[in-house]
């Protein structure tokens, strides 16, 4: 299993230990991790929670005007290499 996948599954499996809904989708260059936020959360797990996401790539909150929070997080897949590491119009 790559490096990406063990972390995306692992902050999943910690956001569900801190008692959150998880969703989990693969896209081509990262795995996206979303939990919906219940109004309720006490400030502990909410610590908890932002220590979680910060190990991600990337995270972010959404927030509607009904009341909906959703919590995200993305790890980037690896990119695999390639044999031009110099880029593009670097020529020799």
């Amino acid at each position: 299993m790559p490096a990406a996948e063990v972390s995306a599954e692992a902050l999943a499996a910690r956001l569900s230990a801190a008692g959150l809904t998880t969703r989990m989708e693969e896209h081509a260059k990262h795995t996206s991790i979303e939990v919906e936020v219940p109004e309720s959360l006490p400030a502990e797990t909410w610590r908890e929670v932002l220590e979680v996401v910060a190990k991600a790539d990337r995270f972010g909150l959404l927030a509607t005007s009904l009341g909906g929070r959703t919590l995200w997080a993305a790890v980037n897949k690896a990119v695999p290499p390639t044999g031009d590491v110099r880029g593009p119009g670097h020529q020799r």
